[in-house]
């Protein structure tokens, strides 16, 4: 009796590699295009040297990299990196619960909080920043509450300081994180959970040992998310923070458009995509070495 052997042949591929090439190539054209020509041109013009009226001389210094050890620059992206941290993690302690919540509720019913979540989106960021700083003003509609309530006897300033730019990072920024934990948690086997409480496992016990390690692709992309954008934030920095909270955006657009310093803002560019870069590393480097 002859017995059938299975074939040991590779199936053929969906695509050959020259039609994948060719569905790529659209994709690559425009990043070369709009990236990173831009971006070498960025880096060119960082070596370059500032003209007496602005602009640029195109004498090659290090100069403006040396720059980046002045005191007060550093300042400046202290204060930056802080207020980034701060606000991935107020986004991610807040986000996190949400995200749960919604994700154990019936699917007809997760659809609504999902909705309401992405409605902020719905409208211009710049006018949602306005708001927040008639907000958070002294006669503004939080201190008029506070006031009426007892809780405080005279308007707190709360507009114009750094409490005032990380309230308006967590809120902008704070759909970023539940997305992404939502998106994981919505496929986290419950049952799961289920048998931590069986074995009389604590609440602190089910969330540091069962909920958390299962949700943490969520966790890196969502604080990914959040870091990124916020550590070069510039809108909000620059309305709710006013002359008094400067961060590394603000320091950027200063050197373009008032001073005109191109090769310095150049620098500064670069130097936040190095920081923005480290900060992925690491977090690549640590989700690789907990597999």
């Amino acid at each position: 009796m002859n017995v059938p052997v299975p074939s040991t042949a590779t199936p053929p591929l969906l695509f050959d590699s020259r039609v994948t090439r060719w569905f790529m190539a659209p994709a690559a054209a425009w990043m070369a295009l709009f990236f990173f020509i831009p971006l070498l041109l960025v880096l060119v013009i960082s070596f370059a040297t500032r003209g007496p009226y602005g602009g640029i001389e195109w004498t090659p210094t290090l100069e403006n990299y040396a720059l980046l050890g002045d005191f007060l620059y550093l300042h400046v992206y202290g204060r930056s990196l802080i207020l980034a941290t701060l606000t991935t993690a107020v986004c991610l302690l807040a986000g996190f619960p949400l995200a749960y919540y919604i994700a154990r509720l019936p699917v007809r019913r997760q659809g609504v909080w999902i909705l309401l979540v992405i409605v902020p989106f719905w409208t211009n960021f710049l006018v949602r920043t306005y708001a927040w700083m008639f907000i958070l003003r002294t006669e503004g509609l939080l201190n008029t509450i506070l006031l009426k309530v007892g809780v405080i006897a005279s308007p707190v300033e709360i507009l114009y300081s750094d409490a005032a730019v990380l309230i308006g990072l967590v809120y902008g920024y704070l759909p970023f994180m539940v997305l992404p934990l939502y998106a994981v948690l919505g496929r986290l086997d419950f049952s799961l959970v289920e048998a931590a409480w069986d074995l009389y496992a604590s609440g602190w016990a089910v969330v540091w040992r069962v909920i958390l390690p299962l949700a943490k692709p969520g966790v890196i992309a969502g604080c990914i998310l959040v870091f990124i954008p916020t550590l070069g934030a510039y809108i909000t920095p620059d309305l709710l923070g006013g002359a008094r909270t400067m961060m590394v955006g603000n320091l950027i657009q200063h050197e373009y458009l008032v001073v005109r310093d191109w090769p310095l803002g150049s620098a500064f560019s670069f130097a936040l995509m190095a920081m923005v870069l480290a900060g992925v590393w690491w977090y690549w480097r640590v989700e690789r070495e907990t597999r």
